[in-house]
């Protein structure tokens, strides 16, 4: 059975997507892409132009799938903003478990593409940007008296978290991130 042209794109992204992240994307050749998808280069080439155009789709694809995941724990969590912060976080716990994270998408990604015209580059870096804008409004949402002070520790403590996962698991200071959020947020409580 044929695939169609949208078929085949997909299938080629989570195939690459899968060995982006498992293997690297340097470390991740076209041609392998190409063999695990059961597709020739040229039908790789049609779908994606470039191996750059590849990598910024796999970057996109899950920086929206990231913030889908924020803004359904936050949804989740219903109308109180305090909720909706320890929900993210949560669900983040749930994100690092060794048998599925390798390492934050954004950070790997950031670091085998330094050149912020890459199309890749920047979307990882807006996704940075997104995380810190999001937990911007909640700061606002919860009435404290400095929300971009608070903002900026949720990201620093979101960054961390998915940093030491990738280093120590997420058994070791992970572990101890509710327990960091929850003594910021009261903190800052008015």
């Amino acid at each position: 059975m044929r695939r169609t042209a949208a078929e085949t794109r997909d299938l080629v992204l989570d195939v690459a997507s899968r060995l982006f992240y498992w293997h690297g994307i340097r470390a991740t050749g076209v041609d392998k892409i190409a063999a695990e998808a059961g597709v020739s280069p040229n039908v790789l080439y049609r779908a994606f132009a470039t191996k750059d155009d590849l990598v910024a789709a796999y970057v996109e694809r899950s920086r929206e799938q990231a913030e889908a995941r924020f803004d359904a724990a936050v949804a989740a969590a219903g109308p109180d903003p305090r909720a909706g912060v320890l929900a993210v976080f949560d669900a983040l716990a749930e994100d690092i478990r060794p048998e599925v994270f390798r390492g934050c998408v954004c950070m790997m990604t950031l670091a085998e593409f330094p050149d912020d015209a890459l199309p890749a580059h920047r979307s990882a870096v807006g996704a940075k940007k997104w995380v810190r804008e999001r937990f911007g409004v909640l700061a606002e949402q919860l009435g404290v008296a400095e929300p971009e002070v608070l903002a900026d520790q949720l990201s620093i403590i979101w960054e961390g978290t998915n940093s030491t996962a990738q280093a120590m698991g997420a058994d070791g200071p992970p572990a101890s991130t509710r327990a960091l959020v929850t003594a910021i947020l009261d903190h800052h409580a008015p």
